[in-house]
């Protein structure tokens, strides 16, 4: 592996990042939960897939509550993902491979197992008295102000040891920490440095945007769009997330990463696109990369399309890196949203567009939405804030390697249920040569055989007849995209003669067209590289 393109761009700047929840990607061990032995065994699979990098969700000691981002130990393995050893030769050998490692980091909460917070529990004299938010009551003995738990409820647990309330973002299990304490800084840099000096490449920093809270714990106002939403959205968070103060968290983890050649400090953030620009910093840096998740909230048409694109780009400051993600852990599979046939498309505009690409496991065949019997659920949000639909399970299933009743996920029973119908999976869709997994592969190959897909400038085209366009402009090469994105066929015309260099239906071979014209079927994209002029 190389730090540095030819051109000095940063290895981030090129690659394609794919994530993997380790839980439900390989079970070695047949115990029905992923584990690092697991994922060894799966890097042929990633290295044939051509991904540069993989961000795993957390693999640290938990008692798993929230999918291990109720962290009880920072410098561990859980061992039912493996040991510190396992985890230091999954890094040698996907570095062997070519692909980097990308950890979680859950600086916002640790769970209330953690020693830390045993401490901080047990008196407010204690030397961790303040690495946790408490607050004492209200004048009528309950919780100090209306802040609401994004599981449901206050987000005030009362402890009777200290005779006070502390503040928890997420469960009562996932005590919020208290960024003000340099004390707690210091300690999040140590993990930091611990995995980096163990070779990790970088870490997505889990609720980057909520770090910091409201000194004077002033209530958050009544949010006037809250009707049918989760009771957790009936105010505004004016006062607990996206505070001013946690620029300084973010750029206080960039200068720990900083101290590091070659690493990636990315994160989720909040806000509407127009508020992605300051997480990038500007006189101080910030995140190299803040996930940005506008295609998945887009309408799906053309027009739609072309405004979120537009916007996002004009959000960016200036030197910004764009990237680009289709799905994770805790976001609805957007192939349910689009269909199957879209999904090719989405696919090569993901590939297509200027900025780093990121998706999620499944999502490179097709995956939707697994259907969750109520007496498997795990996810605590659905548990305690049912009936909106919007359990995060049904994206947590385990990958499907075939169409066994496992899926070739495990040999014992997996901790969440497969799809009935098997007929989506890794295997099936390697030996069809026209599947949407050949798809990915050709598009992330074609990606690295073409710097101007890497690095070219994004330039607009205007628009319509259900068809999205746009070029890429490196030098004198000029490659147009054109997607159509829906199920009639359309004909697109552009200015000059050119060259099909792929389509999302892996149908035309490698051909140049007699004029500057085609013919879209319905849900195909192509890639064209146009004559010089």
């Amino acid at each position: 592996m190389t730090a540095e393109s030819n051109d000095g761009t940063a290895w981030w700047q090129s690659a394609v990042i794919y994530e993997i929840s380790l839980i439900s990607f390989q079970d070695c061990n047949g115990d029905g939960k992923g584990d690092l032995a697991g994922l060894l065994s799966r890097i042929e699979y990633l290295k044939w897939l051509g991904v540069d990098a993989v961000w795993l969700t957390p693999i640290y000691k938990s008692p798993f509550r929230d999918l291990g981002y109720d962290i009880s130990d920072y410098c561990s393995v859980d061992p039912a993902f493996g040991s510190l050893d396992e985890l230091d030769w999954l890094i040698t050998r996907l570095h062997e491979a070519g692909i980097r490692l990308v950890l979680d980091l859950v600086p916002n909460h640790t769970s209330n197992d953690h020693s830390w917070f045993v401490e901080s529990s047990s008196s407010p004299n204690s030397a961790k008295a303040d690495w946790y938010i408490w607050a004492d009551p209200a004048e009528n003995g309950g919780p100090p102000n209306n802040w609401l738990s994004r599981f449901g409820g206050t987000a005030w647990e009362w402890c009777e040891a200290r005779r006070q309330y502390y503040y928890h973002s997420f469960l009562a299990e996932q005590p919020d920490l208290n960024w003000r304490n340099p004390a707690v800084r210091a300690a999040i840099a140590d993990v930091m440095r611990f995995w980096l000096d163990r070779g990790v490449d970088g870490f997505r920093v889990d609720a980057s945007a909520v770090l910091i809270k409201d000194d004077l714990l002033r209530d958050n106002p009544p949010n006037p769009q809250a009707k049918g939403k989760p009771p957790p959205q009936r105010h505004t968070p004016v006062f607990t997330d996206d505070r001013p103060e946690t620029m300084q968290c973010i750029e206080f983890m960039r200068h720990v990463i900083d101290g590091y050649p070659e690493r990636l400090l990315c994160g989720e953030v909040q806000g509407k696109t127009d508020r992605i620009g300051h997480f990038y910093g500007t006189d101080c840096p910030r995140l190299h990369l803040p996930l940005n998740f506008a295609l998945l909230d887009s309408q799906w048409d053309s027009l739609s399309l072309q405004a979120t694109i537009d916007a996002y780009y004009n959000a960016l400051p200036e030197g910004a890196w764009p990237v680009w993600v289709i799905g994770g852990h805790d976001k609805q599979r957007i192939a349910g949203k689009i269909g199957q046939a879209q999904m090719r498309v989405l696919a090569m505009l993901l590939m297509t567009l200027r900025g780093t690409p990121f998706f999620y496991m499944g999502d490179e065949i097709g995956r939707e939405r697994v259907p969750i019997p109520p007496d498997r659920i795990h996810d605590p949000f659905e548990k305690l804030v049912p009936g909106y639909g919007l359990c995060r399970d049904p994206e947590r299933a385990p990958m499907r390697w075939d169409d066994s009743p496992t899926g070739g996920f495990t040999s014992g029973r997996p901790w969440l249920p497969l799809e009935p119908d098997g007929s989506r999976n890794v295997g099936q869709q390697r030996r069809n040569e026209r599947s949407v997994l050949q798809l990915f592969r050709a598009l992330i190959a074609l990606r690295r055989e073409r710097p101007c897909l890497r690095y070219g400038d994004y330039v607009p085209v205007r628009s319509h007849d259900d068809v999205l366009a746009f070029k890429r402009v490196l030098d004198r090469t000029t490659l147009l995209v054109a997607l159509n994105v829906s199920a009639e066929p359309r004909n697109w015309d552009w200015e000059s003669v050119g060259r099909v260099l792929l389509s999302t239906h892996l149908d035309r071979p490698p051909q140049s067209l007699p004029d500057a014209r085609i013919l879209l079927r319905g849900n195909e994209g192509v890639i064209i590289e146009l004559a010089p002029r």
